[in-house]
């Protein structure tokens, strides 16, 4: 697959999601329980159950690709800018870091 034609499935998945509504992005048969896909993902990709029981409901999408966080050794009193495309999962986790400031 080339790059251009791989950027524009992930553009088309990804839109698909915002502007349908669709629970997740694997196949529909797939999204019976969106939520626990979404977290089955997710541990596949570096998030701790912790992580997970820390954000809100509804926050994880399923549609990352790596914990940043976990990564970034935050400290309190930084800023933090996600330019993700998913509902502020890294977000929520990083603000435990960094504090309400």
């Amino acid at each position: 697959m080339k790059l251009d034609e791989m950027k524009s499935m992930i553009r088309e998945k990804y839109a698909s999601i915002a502007v349908e509504g669709l629970p997740c992005c694997a196949p529909s048969s797939a999204c019976c329980d969106s939520g626990h896909l979404a977290e089955t993902l997710s541990k596949k990709v570096g998030y701790a159950d912790e992580d997970l029981r820390a954000v809100p409901d509804g926050a994880n999408l399923g549609l990352g690709c790596g914990n940043p966080v976990a990564l970034a050794s935050l400290r309190e009193g930084e800023t933090v800018l996600d330019l993700g495309s998913g509902a502020g999962f890294d977000c929520f986790l990083a603000a435990r870091q960094v504090g309400p400031t």
